[in-house]
């Protein structure tokens, strides 16, 4: 047996795959986490738009959950309000756009970088930041950014967009290297917070929406890697989220060769992959794969049907991992974000971290 880690120890080795005291976990908890700042009354709009509170979020997560990592996930409106489009912001709501910028071929065109140092985007930049500063002794922290992709589908409408890149290619390309340079301010700022990764988003990458040629012209054979390599060249590491059903594993993972790779499973729809068959399949050789509790259960469910669903996954996941020859490359986590609702159930995020201190111990 391994003696016990800490959470970088633990993180560490998991991303090496090398030995560890148990598997490493995160719950996706980000927007719940305002909830545990002060006296429980910070609502998501405060949250979301101050850089002080989002930051004591977070903190406040990891000291409650005892979490192996710190993933700053907002919401996926931020750029695309910063660029433009109108964002609907309830009080305790995610943010979300329901006016979008783009409404004609023109407006592609149009497009102009804003400012980071304003907006969300400077929420998330100086946030990362408080948050590297508190825990970056503690746990591996990680800023959240959307790729260009899913930033111009929140921008023009993902119906709309898709048209147009039917008919008018070059026009949302242009779109597209607009939204890249952003990014690459973002990435270039991100670099001096002392963050040691991003998480990109690049959900358009799934069979349900594109297929391998349509999202590499989009995004997968330019745009995303350019960001990556961007990302790396400051000094942090690359990992992705992917909650959409049938991502392209293959681009994503072996292409884009990703730290961390954050992955959901859908058991209704046919093909989409189990932890094992992601396991057996050889993408865990080639990064610490992570997911895919179901993110409704810790708004509907009990802490018996946490820790339950909790140890049937770490049991299949310890032993796929056995069969591949693998020690520790997978990380126990919700394939989405815990809902951020008033009525998610804390102790359900507990429960996940409780039950792979008991379920997940290696060799067990």
């Amino acid at each position: 047996m391994v003696k016990n880690l800490n959470h970088l120890e633990r993180a560490a080795a998991a991303l090496a795959d090398e030995e560890v005291d148990r598997l490493a976990t995160y719950p996706i908890a980000c927007g719940v986490s305002r909830r545990l700042i002060g006296d429980g009354s910070v609502t998501y709009r405060e949250w979301c738009q101050d850089p002080e509170k989002y930051a004591e979020g977070f903190v406040a997560a990891q000291k409650a959950f005892d979490l192996d990592f710190s993933i700053g996930l907002m919401d996926l409106s931020v750029l695309a309000g910063d660029l433009g489009s109108h964002v609907r912001f309830d009080e305790e709501n995610t943010p979300f756009v329901d006016k979008p910028l783009i409404k004609t071929l023109e407006d592609y065109e149009k497009l102009e970088i804003p400012d980071i140092t304003k907006g969300r985007t400077n929420v998330i930049i100086k946030g990362s930041e408080l948050v590297a500063k508190r825990l970056g002794d503690e746990v591996i922290t990680s800023a959240f950014v959307e790729g260009p992709l899913l930033v111009l589908s929140q921008s023009a409408g993902a119906e709309k967009l898709f048209f147009d890149s039917y008919e008018e290619p070059e026009t949302v390309k242009k779109a597209l290297r607009t939204i890249t340079e952003y990014d690459r301010q973002v990435v270039e700022a991100l670099g001096k917070t002392g963050t040691k990764a991003i998480c990109w988003d690049y959900l358009w990458a799934n069979y349900s929406c594109l297929d391998d040629k349509e999202y590499g012209e989009l995004e997968g054979d330019v745009f995303a890697p350019s960001l990556n390599e961007e990302t790396r060249k400051n000094g942090m590491a690359v990992a992705v989220h992917n909650c959409a059903d049938l991502p392209h594993l293959d681009t994503q993972i072996r292409k884009f060769k990703p730290a961390i790779y954050s992955m959901a499973y859908y058991p209704l729809i046919e093909g989409s992959k189990t932890a094992s068959q992601v396991i057996e399949e050889g993408y865990a050789d080639e990064t610490l794969v992570a997911g895919n509790l179901d993110p409704q259960l810790f708004e509907q469910g009990t802490v018996q049907q946490v820790e339950t669903a909790t140890k049937a996954l770490c049991q299949e996941v310890k032993t796929a991992l056995c069969k591949r020859g693998l020690k520790s490359r997978y990380c126990i986590a919700s394939g989405c974000e815990v809902p951020p609702s008033t009525t998610c159930r804390l102790e359900n995020i507990k429960a996940v971290s409780d039950a792979v201190k008991k379920y997940g111990t290696i060799g067990d």
